[in-house]
This record gives C-alpha cells, structure tokens and sequence, in this order.
C-alpha cells in the first residue's frame, strides 16, 4: 500500500511558477511508475505528466514547454514544475503511482495509488 499526500498548490498570477511535491509513504517508490493529473471543474481527469523510476517522462502537449516532472528517489517524492502557467492550468492537481508498463499510461486506470489533490489557481 502506498499512501501519496501532495503540497505546493495555490493562488498564482498569469505567467506566475509553483512547485508541487508528491511524498510517498508505506512503501517505498521502487520501480513505480509516477504521474500527475488534473481535473478542472465539470471537466474530466486530465493527464499531466509521468516519470518512470529510471527517470523517464512523458508529458501532455498542453503543458509541454512548461511543466516538468521530475523524482527524488531517495526522498520518496514526486514534483512537478510549472512555469508560465496560465489561466486553463486552473484545476485540482493529484499525484498517482502505478506498476511500471512498456508504455508509460496517460489514462487513470493505469495507476493504483492517488493522492487527495492540491489545488491550483491561476488568476489574471
């Protein structure tokens, strides 16, 4: 069982930065695959971006250029960096891990463990 407990969100300007972390618990990150989604209000769950354990990502053409993801294995945690955000970035952002695959999933059902949500707001 792995518990995700995400940080860092908040009330941000146009073009502003935030980081959010993702730390796990109960068991270690190993080989798990790690991503985040978001979910705007009356809008499906989104995907983000993913990470692999060895450190290989995958990132949606709506934030690529922008957002990075990135993992501290040692540390158990989860980031992710966004930079230039803008105003349709708004939404609750979550963290979720899954068992590695060939092909890293960009759908909800590939990942087991989620963490509660950290919202962010990007005003103008």
């Amino acid at each position: 069982q792995v518990q995700l407990v995400e940080s860092g969100g908040g009330l941000v300007q146009a073009g502003g930065s935030l980081r959010l972390s993702c730390s796990a618990s109960g068991r270690t990150l190993g080989t798990y695959t790690m991503a985040w989604f978001r979910q705007a209000p009356g809008k499906e769950r989104q995907f983000v971006a993913a990470v692999r354990w060895s450190g290989t990502t995958s990132t949606a053409d709506s934030v690529k250029g922008r957002f990075t993801i990135s993992r501290d294995n040692a540390k158990n945690t989860v980031y992710l960096q966004m930079n230039s955000l803008k105003l349709e970035d708004t939404a609750v952002y979550s963290c979720a891990a899954g068992a590695s695959r060939p092909v890293m999933s960009v759908s909800p059902r590939g990942y087991d463990y989620w963490g509660q949500g950290t919202q962010v707001t990007v005003s103008s």
